[in-house]
């Protein structure tokens, strides 16, 4: 979605985080970077539903340690008036029922643990593989609107945050609240003087959260950005290790990577500095508070209006009603963290989804028209491909020739439906028919793109990407028709493990494994970008031998070899504008 619209629809509990951030933002519908808070809240409360089971049993969790809490602070209050001779009672029965709300916590506790530990890893594993699958099901560009240590970072460190503060912190607010409450309630009972004079500071807080929201989310906003900055320079890094070592630039790359360290720590200092002042500030306020809460209950003490076990209570309900307040001054900071996460991650999404619907695919052999096309990536540049007429017919076998920045991989993508054109049409047709070319129709394609394709992991995993259910045989069969027999030569065959980016293979190993990837996938267009570029001749005319055979392809080789022109029955010469 480009631009999301606002949730005009919201049940009552999104409401009520809406209108409290209409409070501390000071109007409902202000900006932040792309989206207004209407818009971010909304996206919030589709996440949340995905994560309502850890969410209500944290927050079960949370109230039933509010009423443990309490309960404690009326057993520790009998057990010392009884033991004072204030009270009447059993101290052995007192001090055991604090030993059983003390068991009674423990356990609280190790269920808080368990829940957050378990559960949560499952709701952050599960977002990251709708965004995913977000990313991956979006239209494509050709010019990525962020770097990929951008996005990583986004779906960890991000994603992490919008998670814990679904799950976690928005049923510690219902926790903080009922412990706010309950001890409020329980002192008024006892001093209605004394618990009003403690929840004065909290008007306080109310007024310089206003002020300190704004402020503290420009600050993490570009606290984040500085850190998705510094994963890329470290990915790009480490992928061109070989580069760089070739190049003897090890040192201007540490430099980089320092100058852009010392701007997230400026960054963070600033963020760090702003923090500790306006926590200090509300933390000399609750401690004036409890000093008064003291002298209050000294006086009434000496007066003997009050027991040393009423006088132990007093001091406990003042902590606990100042504890949620304390706890609320960090909430705010985690209101402000979790709109920057959340606008981070929707901007993952802006992208539009490409044609979803069940893949359509055409009888063999098939072929591809190219009907008055013309593209461009930007109006800066031009066109790259000018009112292109071409018809790749069916069984045919063309080699696209062209300089480099002619439009040739603008061709593929296009054909692969991975671009769509400004003008013209672009169309797969056979026998029954034709029809424009969309994602729906790509299942009728396999396609080898230019350079080493290979993913971590074993041969077998990299060659059933082509087929998810293909067995050994008919991998040894695409091996050989690739010219890939090596493979059963090495110790451990199609078990062999390789490194990222097909590490502990030859460019041209790498090669004969993705065609045979892509032979196992058996489509009716196969597409071939420089896919031969790293073969030695002999292995080359030998492989083209192979693909060509059946003449029941339509092949397409985007190529410079004159090895794979001379196979080819038809050339398609593109010409740079």
């Amino acid at each position: 979605m480009s631009n999301p619209q606002p949730f005009h629809s919201i049940s009552r509990p999104a409401a009520a985080l809406r209108a409290l951030l209409r409070h501390l933002l000071g109007n409902d519908g202000q900006r932040f970077q792309h989206y207004t808070a209407t818009q971010i809240v909304g996206w919030l409360w589709a996440a949340w539903r995905g994560n309502r089971l850890q969410a209500s049993l944290n927050a079960v969790i949370g109230l039933a340690s509010v009423g443990v809490s309490l309960s404690q602070v009326w057993a520790v209050q009998r057990a010392i008036d009884v033991a004072s001779g204030a009270s009447a009672g059993s101290i052995y029965w007192s001090v055991a029922l604090m030993g059983a709300l003390i068991l009674c916590d423990f356990a609280l506790n190790i269920s808080g643990i368990w829940v957050r530990n378990i559960l949560g890893i499952k709701a952050q594993n599960r977002m990251q593989q709708q965004l995913l699958d977000r990313i991956l099901r979006s239209e494509w560009h050709g010019k990525e609107s962020h770097h990929s240590g951008d996005v990583i970072n986004r779906l960890e460190t991000d994603v992490v945050g919008v998670v814990s503060f679904l799950t976690e912190t928005i049923p510690n607010t219902l926790s903080v609240l009922a412990l706010f409450i309950g001890a409020f309630t329980y002192l008024f009972l006892m001093d209605a003087t004394l618990a009003l004079i403690t929840v004065a500071i909290i008007p306080v807080f109310v007024l310089l959260s206003k002020m300190y929201v704004s402020r503290m989310r420009r600050l993490t906003r570009e606290v984040r950005n500085s850190d998705s900055k510094v994963q890329s320079v470290l990915q790009e890094t480490i992928q061109n290790r070989m580069l760089i070592k070739t190049l003897e630039s090890e040192r201007p790359m540490v430099g980089r990577l320092e100058h852009t360290q010392g701007e997230l720590r400026h960054k963070v200092v600033r963020r760090t500095i702003f923090s500790v002042f306006s926590n200090l500030v509300l933390n000399f306020g609750f401690v004036m508070g409890y000093l008064v809460a003291f002298l209050w209950a000294a006086i009434r003490m000496s007066q003997h209006t009050l027991t040393f076990g009423g006088m132990t209570a007093f001091l406990q309900l003042v902590n606990k009603i100042q504890s949620p307040a304390r706890d609320l001054t960090k909430i705010v900071p985690a209101f402000v963290s979790v709109l920057t996460a959340a606008e981070r991650l929707m901007e993952l999404e802006e992208n539009p989804l490409e044609e979803q619907g069940p893949p359509i695919a055409l009888t063999a052999p098939c072929g591809v028209r190219f009907k008055d096309v013309s593209y461009r990536y930007d109006d800066v540049d031009g066109d790259v491909i000018s009112h292109l007429n071409f018809d790749f017919t069916p069984g045919s076998c063309t080699a696209v020739l062209g300089e480099t920045g002619s439009g040739k991989t603008t061709l593929i993508r296009m054909v692969l439906a991975l671009l769509s054109p400004q003008s013209g049409k672009v169309e797969i047709y056979d026998r029954h028919g034709s029809r424009t070319l969309t994602p729906r129709t790509r299942c009728n394609f396999v396609y080898v793109p230019q350079g080493n394709t290979l993913m971590s992991g074993t041969i077998r995993e990299n060659l059933r990407l082509g087929k998810l259910d293909a067995t050994d045989e008919e991998m040894i069969e695409a091996l050989r028709r690739s010219c890939a027999e090596f493979v059963m030569d090495l110790p451990e065959g199609l078990s062999t493990v390789c490194a990222e980016a097909g590490g502990g293979l030859s460019e041209g190993q790498a090669q004969r494994i993705a065609i045979a990837r892509a032979l196992l996938r058996d489509r009716a267009i196969m597409l071939f970008d420089e896919a031969t570029s790293a073969l030695d001749p002999a292995t080359e005319r030998q492989l083209l031998q192979n693909l060509l055979a059946s003449h029941d392809k339509t092949v397409i080789f985007i190529t410079h070899r004159p090895a794979v022109v001379d196979y080819c029955d038809r050339t398609l010469k593109i010409e740079k504008i």
